[in-house]
């Protein structure tokens, strides 16, 4: 289907338990929303880390190597399992990801091969869908990284002020994503407003959900990724 994918916080009732602890579950905090051609956005999951049995400390210390669990629920309380990003492998700076649907069945893949890995300068993303072609985009246009680059010392200077001054802001490095497949560019991610946008129609939006929920968890040092919390 066609449409652009956003995913935001909401507000969550604090006096209610997190997830693990006694009395019932917090709320999910967050929510992704499919904006369609008529333009109105609705809530279509709302998107959760899936915490190991070791709990936080466990997801916080696999995730540290790479490894990413999700859950994409019909509703913030938990009712109905739409699908589940699961890490299938973690090695050598490529991360392999499996998306399953409510009854564990394949949805597709995300695959991230960290720049200079061995596949170019700049981090690659595959994205396949079940029964359709893979889809490849890069992290960036070049142009843009060379930029960033020439501009590396003066971030540098930027972001000592900033840490000595407790404010202050760094120009973080291109994230613009277009995926292609050779014949058109079903996806595209847009980094201005961590927008995923659904350009062809067979694309599976659950598919989609799950990549606008991945893509930011790797953030690195400059941005503030939804899944590292501690609590």
């Amino acid at each position: 289907m066609s449409g652009v994918l956003t995913m935001k916080s909401v507000p969550r009732d604090t006096t209610v338990r997190a997830p693990g602890t006694d009395g019932p579950p917090a709320p999910v905090g967050r929510v992704i929303n499919l904006r369609d051609c008529r333009g109105e956005p609705r809530a279509v999951a709302h998107v959760e880390r899936e915490l190991p049995p070791g709990g936080i400390p466990e997801y916080l210390a696999a995730r540290k190597n790479g490894a990413r669990s999700f859950v994409l629920w019909a509703d913030p309380d938990r009712r109905q399992r739409l699908a589940t990003l699961v890490t299938a492998s973690v090695a050598h700076g490529v991360w392999t990801y499996q998306v399953l649907g409510a009854q564990d069945e394949p949805i597709g893949t995300l695959v991230r091969e960290k720049a200079l890995s061995g596949k170019g300068l700049r981090t690659r993303w595959t994205v396949t869908q079940t029964g359709c072609p893979a889809a490849v985009g890069y992290k960036g246009r070049i142009f843009w990284w060379y930029v960033w680059w020439l501009l590396l010392p003066v971030q540098a200077v930027v972001a000592t002020l900033a840490l000595l001054s407790g404010n202050g802001d760094v120009a973080r490095g291109p994230r613009r994503i277009v995926w292609r497949t050779g014949e058109e560019a079903p996806l595209e991610f847009r980094s201005d407003k961590d927008e995923l946008h659904l350009h062809a129609p067979w694309c599976d939006w659950r598919l989609g959900a799950a990549l606008v929920a991945l893509v930011p968890t790797f953030e690195g040092w400059l941005g503030h990724p939804w899944d590292d919390g501690k609590k």
